[in-house]
């Protein structure tokens, strides 16, 4: 009933948006590697008539549009014509798109007006997605989040919860990297898992972004520190004709962002978001009350067509607190019993700085990030009982990267170098079945690098291929300070059989450092760092894949790859060996046990997919992985890793309808997971589960069962207001529409009396008698948002 309230609602308010012909799209279209304006290019709309040419400055404007979503085309001789996909405008305020042309080496002097095409990157021809501002808001389930959105990429699994855990082709999900505008940030998610990336919700303002590249593998040189993907957001700038604002109200929190010129060459955006998860939770009668705030900022200088400065920033505070009056259920004691008062804060700061000379540029990064992670807890939730988990623990990172870029006739040349301090402190406490695990420790060392990347077209742009190299050291251990014993090469080819079919090829040697959590580990306070000598990750990588490019914005790939992990630590865990791979996907830390070995992995499979981008109103991506994810256990066998769910498959389609009106739908099936039963004699010991009320795996029989597959449907309607002054935009956004529940491992509880009281084991007093507890998610979540702009 209340979503029929809600879409009768949304019809009698669409009699009142104003569809005049007033929307303009306008910019600078420059070269991208010496930012000189492109005089004479012309820019036109995919679909209509209206095109214009940049003048003597590079300025283009498109006026008279109706509001909507648009295709923009560019094309200049010389250039490699350029489609920039779902553009937004509207009549409050023209649409700034500055846009950059990559030079056509082997173009012949007329202009050709070619039609739609993705380009590639030359040193990155695969394994490589692009995802628009537009595609991450309107996006099904996504709630506006790109950690959700990515998950109806190819290669892309998460675990069935409310986590942003982000997985890639069979890897860990600590084996990712981010970057903003070329700044490395940590992590994109708030309640972060410290070792690991994953959270529940997404840290960054989507209203900031412009794009996202994001890389499954082939990684340029450029990128180091990853072995699963890297991702590349690119922020837009702030408007410079005049000060601008919007208002975000969702299911879980509201957000405000301004922006604006500062002066003729300085622009600036700010956000500010509030969450109130815990008033919420709190209604509804969730055993835990999680709330959040985060800030984010950008000022971007342009002192002439040759000098930039860019200052971005932002951060997080993040509390979750136990809610002890909630309803005594199994599934909300056992929650209370386990779940952790947890505080986080954490920022990154950078700038970055760009200088254009004639054939190139030169980038300048300095960047700091700091995280604090403070977790609590008592026996049975008591404070005058024993302390069972007092972590404390700080991260700070400080950077400087130096690039060049430049093209040397047919030569694209990439190099430059890095350094960066670390600094990790922790004081642990933690009493675990087996014994109490508690110390003191502080690290600080410097992490260094150098990278170079050529690459060129053959035979008429047929064939292109690209070569890189990167090397990394650290001052941490004697394993690390020599930077050729990490020598990563890179190899790309692509050949182009004719404007709609290309074969795609990268191999690749990629490294990573382990966590600070396993560095910075000692047994006692004052011992030594147990794990000073350990190596660096190794990936050795191959992809290799088909493109068809039906030029009416549709494209299909298939892709197939193989990943083989060495060096990869073995943990000491609850007195067993399992590999650290096979960890991250929870809340806690990661990481901080001892290394006792290492073992290999693999991963390997196909990738299937489909994309196609704004055509007549319509979009829908098809995503199918089939792949295999395993490492070596303690007995040197292969044994299935945890992110072992086989098969993926997401399918999103939409459709923008007369009136401003749009609607759209995700749908995805998966395997289900892996997972290691619990070791029920052990657990159920009460010198161990007074301490730990859970079960205690079993890693004798690491992921032997796995869970039942999961799907779901998620669906999502917007409706448009464009008035003169400001837009409105409402939207009903519902997850998981078909009530799927999904499973989840079982929980192991205590089997009470009638009376609430905790019972002996049969002929065992020991031992506590206990049962597994059926644990399962999944309700229908539906999410009422309005956003207003000025």
């Amino acid at each position: 009933m209340k979503i029929k309230f809600i879409l009768v609602l949304l019809s009698i308010f669409s009699t009142f948006s104003v569809l005049a012909q007033n929307a303009i799209i306008k910019g600078k279209i420059t070269d991208d590697f010496t930012n000189k304006p492109v005089v004479g290019a012309t820019i036109s709309i995919q679909g209509k008539t209206n095109n214009a040419l940049t003048d003597s400055l590079g300025n283009y404007s498109l006026s008279g549009l109706l509001p909507g979503v648009y295709n923009l085309q560019i094309n200049f001789i010389g250039f490699k014509s350029k489609t920039v996909y779902d553009i937004t405008v509207s009549n409050a305020k023209s649409t700034i798109l500055d846009i950059s042309l990559e030079t056509e080496v082997s173009q012949l002097n007329e202009v050709v007006v070619q039609r739609a095409k993705f380009i590639k990157p030359i040193e990155s021809p695969l394994s490589l997605r692009t995802i628009g501002s537009t595609e991450i808001k309107r996006n099904p389930g996504g709630n506006r989040d790109i950690s959700k959105v990515i998950q109806s990429l190819p290669g892309v699994s998460a675990p069935v919860s409310f986590r942003n855990d982000i997985i890639i082709r069979g890897g860990a999900p600590n084996e990712n990297r981010f970057y903003i505008d070329g700044v490395e940030i940590p992590n994109i998610n708030h309640f972060t898992t410290q070792g690991s990336s994953g959270g529940p919700v997404g840290l960054i303002n989507v209203d900031f972004i412009k794009e996202v590249d994001f890389y499954s593998g082939a990684f340029p040189a450029a990128r180091g520190n990853a072995l699963s993907s890297v991702f590349e957001f690119k922020q837009r700038d702030g408007n410079p004709d005049k000060m601008g604002a919007s208002l975000t109200i969702g299911s879980s929190d509201f957000a405000t962002v301004v922006e604006g010129p500062i002066s003729k060459k300085t622009t600036y955006m700010a956000s500010y978001r509030l969450s109130y998860l815990q008033g919420l939770f709190k209604l509804l009668g969730l055993p835990f009350l999680p709330s959040y705030q985060d800030f984010q900022f950008k000022i971007k200088t342009k002192f002439n067509t040759k000098n930039e400065l860019t200052i971005l920033g932002l951060g997080a505070l993040d509390k979750a607190v136990l809610n002890f009056n909630t309803e005594k259920t199994e599934n909300n004691l056992y929650t209370i019993a386990n779940f952790p008062e947890n505080k986080q804060n954490n920022y990154t700061i950078g700038a970055v700085y760009k200088n254009y000379r004639e054939k190139g540029f030169s980038t300048i990064v300095l960047s700091r990030n700091y995280l604090k992670n403070e977790a609590y807890k008592f026996q049975d939730n008591d404070e005058n009982k024993i302390q069972t988990l007092n972590y404390q623990s700080t991260e700070t990172e400080n950077k400087l990267r130096v690039e060049n870029s430049s093209r040397e006739g047919k030569y694209k040349i990439n190099f430059g170098a890095g350094i960066e301090t670390a600094d990790y402190t922790t004081n642990s406490l933690q009493v675990l079945p087996g014994g109490t695990e508690g110390y003191v420790s502080a690290i600080d060392f410097i992490k260094y690098g150098a990278f170079g990347q050529v690459s060129a077209p053959y035979l008429a742009d047929k064939l292109n291929l690209s070569f890189g190299l990167r090397l990394d050291g650290n001052s941490f251990s004697s394993k690390g300070e020599n930077p050729f014993k990490t020598l990563s090469p890179r190899f790309s080819a692509s050949y182009n059989f004719n404007e709609k079919v290309s074969f795609n090829f990268n191999t690749g040697i990629y490294y990573q450092l382990p966590a600070y959590t396993v560095l910075g580990f000692r047994n006692n306070t004052g011992g030594p760092l147990l794990n000073q000598n350990v190596n660096y990750i190794r990936s050795a990588q191959v992809v290799a894949g088909l493109e068809y490019n039906t030029l009416k914005n549709t494209k299909f790939t298939v892709e197939g790859f193989f990943k083989n992990y060495s060096r990869y630590p073995m943990v000491k865990v609850f007195g067993d060996v399992i590999p650290l791979a096979n960890l991250g996907a929870d809340f806690g830390v990661v990481g901080n046990k001892p290394v006792v070995g290492e073992t290999d992995g693999r991963s390997y499979g196909l990738e299937f997919f489909a994309q196609q981008r704004l055509n007549k109103g319509f979009y829908g991506i098809f995503a199918l992985t089939l792949f295999c994810s395993e490492f070596k256990d303690k007995l040197g066998e292969y044994v299935q890793s945890s992110w072992n769910n086989r098969y993926i498959l997401s399918m999103t389609a939409g459709k923008i309808i007369p009136r401003n009106w749009e609607i759209g739908a995700k749908f995805r099936l998966g395997g289900g997971s892996p997972y290691t039963p619990y070791d029920i004699a052990y657990s159920s010991l009460k010198s161990n589960y007074s301490i730990f009320p859970q079960g205690v795996q079993d890693y004798d029989r690491l992921n032997d069962n796995r869970l039942k597959g999961f799907y779901q449907l998620d669906v999502r309607v917007d409706k448009k207001y464009p008035f003169k002054k400001f837009n409105l935009n409402v939207y009903l956004d519902i997850q998981n529409l078909t009530y799927n529940k999904y499973e989840t491992q079982s929980q192991l509880v205590l089997d009470r009396d009638a009376n609430g009281n905790a019972q002996d084991a049969t002929g065992d007093v020991t031992r506590f008698k206990t049962k597994l507890l059926t644990n399962t998610s999944g309700n229908i979540l539906p999410t009422i948002g309005v956003i207003f702009e000025l």
